[in-house]
C-alpha cells in the first residue's frame, strides 16, 4: 500500500477555518500628555495623538504604546506656524477649541466629536476600532441629508452616498462600470456636505483603505487594511474652504508649460518617425492646432526605457527637432519595469547600485510587463528616485521636455496585477512591504520624474503625466483617467471624474478623448471633443487595433467641426491659463461641479452632466447619440447663450438647441472672459492680443464686473521670482454711462508681446451712443486692426479696440 505523509491530512482539504477577529477600542481614557505640539490622550488599550495644524485643520492619529511617530508621508507638505489652543477638562470628556472650532474627546472611549463654537456637531466619530490582525476602521455620523464628494477617480456619479470604495491602486483594462470600486489613483479624501456645510477627512494611509457610505444607513466607516489609522479633518464650513485647506495640506500644483495645456495626440502607438512627421504635417497642413505628439511603447528598443528603436526612429533627434520647428513636442512613455537584461545598461546600474524592489531574503524582485522579465526601482529610496531622475538626461538631451508615466500603479501581468505584497520597500531606513506602500509607488515615481526634469531643463518647466497616483500627486503631474472605452456611457462618466479629482486636489486632469479601447464614431468623437476641448488636460488616444481617431479620420464635416473646437480651446487660452495659475496659487479646480459655486443650491448636489469652467463659463455637453437638444440646469443669475447671444434666467432648467456643430456654453451676466488670438500651438509667435468680453453690461448704478488676467512667459520658472504681469479690468455702470478701466501691475521686467487691447459688451442692456476718445467705425475695420468702436446692432456686442499701454487706460461709454 502506499504510504501518506502529513499532507494527506492538510487543512486546506477540509475547508478553511476563518474565526472572526475580535475589535477592540482604545478603552477609557487616563490622562492627558503634551508632548511639542501634540496632545497625547491615553487610552486603556491605545491611545491618540491630536495635532491641530491650523485653527480649521487637525490631525488624529492612532498608536499603540508609549511612543508616538508623528512623521507623515511624502502626501503632506511640513506644515509650519503655531496655533493658540485653549484646554480643558470637563466630568465626561476633553475639550480643546481654537478660534474656529472645538474638539471634543469622550472619557468613555476616546471617540471624537467636532463643533462650531456654538456647540453645533459637525462631524461625530465613533471609537476607532482595529482587531488582531492589524485592519483598522471608524464609523461617522451620517444624517438623512448628507452628500459625499472627493476620494479622486472613482466610477459613477458626482455624489458618493451609497457608495463604497477601496483605495488600492489598479490596472483595469475592463470597462469602468459602476461596480468597479478600485482604479489607477487613490486619493483617500472623503468630503462630507449636510445641509450646505462641508468637512473633510483624509486618512494618510498608501495602504489599502475602504470608505463605505453604502453599508448603513446613519453611519459611515473609513477603514485601513494595515499600517497607521493617521487621519487629517479639515473644516469648511464652505466647500471651497475644504478644497483650499486640503491642497495647503497636500501641497498646489506648479504652473505647467503653457504648451502643456494645449491639444494633445496620442495612439498605441505612431510605429515610427516617419509616421510622426507625417502626422505632425498634417496637423499645420490642415491648420488645426495641436502642441503634442505623444510616443506610446513601440519607440523604445524592445520596450526598454531610456532607449529608441534604433530600425524605427533612427535619427530621434533630428525629428524632435523638426517637430520643434513645427510648435510640436514629443512626449515619451516610460514606465517603471526595467528589462532583466545582462547587456542593459539601466539594469546593470540598478543591480550594481542596489536601486531594485527586493524580497526580504535580500533577491531582487521580478515581475512581468511589456519588456519581459523586469525590476522595478525602489523610488521610497532619495537615492533611487534620485538616479531615476537623472537617468531622464536621455531624453533631455534630445530636446525632450515631458514625459508620461504608465504602468506605475505598479502593474503587472500575473494574477494580483502589481507587485508581491511582501516585497521590501527601503523607504530610506524605514523598509515596509509593498502592502503598506501599494498607493504611494505611482506618485514617487511621477516626483522622482518631474524633479529629474526640473534639475535638467535649465529654468524649463517640465510635464508629467501620470496613470497611478496618490494624495498630492498634483505637485508633480498631470493625470488622466486610465484605458476608458469608446462608449457614450464612459464620454458621461469623465464628467463625474474629473469633477471629483478637481474636488481632491487634483486640477489637471482629464481622459483619453474618443474613449482608448473599443472603435469610436463620428459623432461620438464630436461630441467627446467639443467637451474635451475645455478639460484642464485635452489629449485625443486610441489603441492597437482601434480605428483611427485624429481630428482628420472621419471626413471634412467632422475635420470642420473638430478643427473648430480645437481652436476654441486655444482662443480660451488667456482664460484656461489664468484658472491654472488660480489653481496654482489656492487649489481651487479648472473645471468644477456647479455645487462648489452654488452649494446651496438643491439642484446641483448630484448634477454630473455639465459644469463650470472658473465661476461663470458653463459648460453642457451632448453625451448620447442621435441628440439636438438636452436640458441644462441654470442656477441663480442671467446667463448669456455663448453662441446666440439669447438671454436666459437662472434658477431653472432649459431645453438647449445642440445641433451636431453646437455644443451649449453660457456665460453668466455682470462677468468677463478673456479671449487670444487662434494659435496653432503655445510656441506660436503670434502677437499676445486679447479680448476681454463682457457679458450682460448695464448702465445702472450698482453694476460692476471684474477680471485679473494673469501672464508670464508661459515656458519658465521665472514667474515664481515675480516675472509675470496681471492685468485687472474694473467696468462699472452709471445713470447713463459705463466705464471701463484697466491697469498692469508691476511687471519686475516681463512685457507681454501686445500692441493691442479688445473689450466686447456683449448683450449690453442699453445701445452705445459714444465711446469718449474713440471713432466710431465698422466692424471691418476694429477687424481690419484699428482703433475705435463698432456696435453690431443685429448681434448686439459693442466692440472696442484700442492701443495696449503699461499705464492702462479709462473709457467711458455713454448710452
Amino acid at each position: 500500500m502506499a504510504l501518506d505523509g502529513s499532507a494527506a491530512i492538510k487543512p486546506d482539504k477540509y475547508g478553511q477555518v476563518h474565526e472572526p477577529a475580535l475589535w477592540q477600542h482604545l478603552g477609557e481614557f487616563t490622562a492627558l500628555e503634551q508632548e511639542g505640539n501634540a496632545y497625547i490622550c491615553r487610552g486603556t488599550k491605545g491611545s491618540a495623538a491630536i495635532v491641530f495644524l491650523s485653527d480649521n485643520v487637525f490631525r488624529a492619529k492612532i498608536f499603540h504604546g508609549e511612543q508616538v511617530d508623528l512623521t507623515t508621508t511624502v502626501a503632506v507638505l511640513p506644515q509650519s506656524g503655531s496655533v493658540n489652543v485653549s484646554v480643558s477638562e470637563e466630568a465626561e470628556r476633553v475639550v480643546f477649541r481654537t478660534m474656529s472650532i472645538q474638539v471634543a474627546m469622550d472619557k468613555r472611549d476616546l471617540s471624537l466629536a467636532v463643533e462650531d463654537l456654538n456647540g453645533r456637531l459637525i462631524m461625530q466619530q465613533q471609537p476607532v476600532a482595529w482587531n488582531a490582525r492589524g485592519e483598522m476602521h471608524a464609523l461617522y455620523a451620517m444624517p438623512e441629508d448628507s452628500h459625499f464628494y472627493g476620494l479622486g477617480e472613482k466610477t459613477s456619479f458626482l455624489d458618493k452616498r451609497g457608495e463604497k470604495y477601496t483605495n488600492w491602486n489598479t490596472d483595469v483594462y475592463a470597462p469602468h462600470v459602476p461596480e468597479i470600486e478600485a482604479l489607477y489613483e487613490s486619493i483617500p479624501l472623503l468630503i462630507h456636505m449636510v445641509d450646505g456645510r462641508s468637512y473633510g477627512l483624509f486618512l494618510d494611509n498608501p495602504g489599502r483603505s475602504d470608505f463605505d457610505m453604502r453599508s448603513q444607513e446613519t453611519l459611515f466607516k473609513i477603514g485601513c487594511s494595515t499600517g497607521a489609522y493617521d487621519l487629517y479633518f479639515i473644516h469648511g464650513p464652505e466647500l471651497k474652504d475644504v478644497v483650499k485647506r486640503y491642497t495647503g495640506l497636500t501641497g498646489r500644483m506648479d504652473l505647467p508649460p503653457k504648451w502643456a495645456i494645449g491639444y494633445h495626440q496620442s495612439r498605441y502607438s505612431y510605429m515610427n518617425q516617419q509616421e510622426v512627421l507625417e502626422l505632425a504635417r498634417t496637423f499645420r497642413a490642415k491648420q488645426i492646432p495641436c502642441d503634442v505628439i505623444y510616443l506610446d511603447i513601440h519607440y523604445m528598443d524592445e520596450y526598454r526605457v531610456f532607449t529608441f528603436d534604433p530600425v524605427r526612429f533612427p535619427d530621434p533627434e533630428g525629428m524632435i527637432e523638426e517637430l520643434r520647428g513645427m510648435g510640436i513636442r514629443i512626449v515619451p512613455i516610460v514606465d517603471p519595469g526595467v528589462k532583466k537584461d545582462a547587456k542593459y545598461a539601466a539594469y546593470q546600474e540598478g543591480v550594481r547600485e542596489n536601486h531594485f524592489v527586493k524580497k526580504l531574503e535580500g533577491d531582487i524582485f521580478f515581475g512581468e510587463v511589456w519588456p519581459g522579465t523586469s525590476a522595478f526601482p525602489d523610488f521610497t529610496e532619495d537615492r533611487t528616485a534620485e538616479w531615476w531622475g537623472e537617468k531622464h538626461k536621455f531624453y533631455t538631451d534630445l530636446g525632450i521636455q515631458g514625459i508620461w508615466n504608465d504602468m506605475n500603479e505598479p502593474a503587472l501581468f500575473n494574477e494580483s496585477k502589481t507587485m508581491d505584497l511582501d516585497a521590501m520597500h527601503g523607504n530610506n531606513g524605514k523598509p515596509l512591504t509593498h502592502e503598506e506602500l501599494h498607493n504611494i509607488y505611482g506618485m514617487l515615481m511621477s516626483k522622482a520624474t518631474y524633479e529629474g526634469l526640473r534639475e535638467q531643463l535649465n529654468g524649463q518647466r517640465p510635464f508629467v503625466l501620470t496613470r497611478a497616483g496618490y494624495a498630492g500627486i498634483q505637485r508633480y503631474a498631470a493625470v488622466w483617467t486610465g484605458d476608458n472605452r469608446s462608449f457614450w456611457e464612459h464620454m458621461a462618466l469623465a464628467m463625474p471624474m474629473v469633477m471629483n479629482m478637481g474636488l481632491s486636489g487634483i486640477p489637471f486632469a482629464g481622459p483619453d478623448i474618443g474613449g482608448f479601447a473599443h472603435d469610436t464614431s463620428s459623432e461620438l468623437l464630436i461630441r467627446w471633443t467639443q467637451m474635451g476641448a475645455f478639460f484642464p488636460y485635452c489629449r485625443n488616444h486610441s489603441a492597437i487595433g482601434t480605428v483611427r481617431q485624429e481630428p482628420w479620420s472621419f471626413g471634412e464635416k467632422a475635420e470642420g467641426i473638430l478643427r473648430e473646437y480645437i481652436g476654441l480651446r486655444y482662443r480660451f487660452m488667456p482664460h484656461l491659463y489664468n484658472l491654472f495659475h488660480e489653481a496654482a496659487v489656492d487649489g481651487l479646480p479648472v473645471l468644477r461641479p456647479l455645487l462648489l459655486e452654488y452649494p446651496n443650491d438643491p439642484n446641483v448636489v448630484n448634477l454630473c452632466d455639465q459644469f463650470l469652467i472658473g465661476n461663470n463659463l458653463l459648460i453642457a455637453p451632448v453625451y448620447r447619440p442621435d441628440t439636438t437638444h438636452r436640458a441644462v440646469y441654470l442656477p441663480e443669475g442671467t446667463w448669456i447663450d455663448y453662441w446666440t447671444g439669447e438671454a436666459h434666467e437662472g434658477g431653472r432648467h432649459i431645453l438647449a438647441n445642440a445641433p451636431l456643430a453646437i455644443m451649449p456654453m453660457y456665460v453668466k451676466a455682470g462677468t468677463m472672459l478673456a479671449e487670444g488670438v487662434l494659435k496653432q500651438s503655445a510656441d506660436d509667435a503670434a502677437e499676445e492680443k486679447v479680448t476681454l468680453h463682457v457679458y450682460g453690461a448695464q448702465a445702472s448704478e450698482g453694476f460692476t464686473a471684474t477680471y485679473q488676467l494673469y501672464e508670464d512667459d508661459g515656458v519658465s520658472f521665472a514667474y515664481q521670482a515675480g516675472a509675470h504681469s496681471e492685468l485687472a479690468v474694473q467696468v462699472t455702470g452709471g445713470s447713463d454711462s459705463v466705464a471701463i478701466r484697466w491697469s498692469y501691475s508691476d511687471t519686475a521686467g516681463f512685457r507681454v508681446n501686445r500692441e493691442q487691447l479688445g473689450f466686447t459688451l456683449q448683450q449690453p442692456g442699453f445701445v452705445p451712443q459714444d465711446v469718449a476718445g474713440l471713432t466710431k467705425m465698422s466692424l471691418e475695420s476694429i477687424e481690419a486692426g484699428h482703433e475705435g468702436w463698432a456696435w453690431d446692432d443685429v448681434k448686439r456686442v459693442l466692440h472696442i479696440q484700442v492701443v495696449d499701454r503699461d499705464e492702462g487706460g479709462q473709457l467711458v461709454i455713454t448710452v
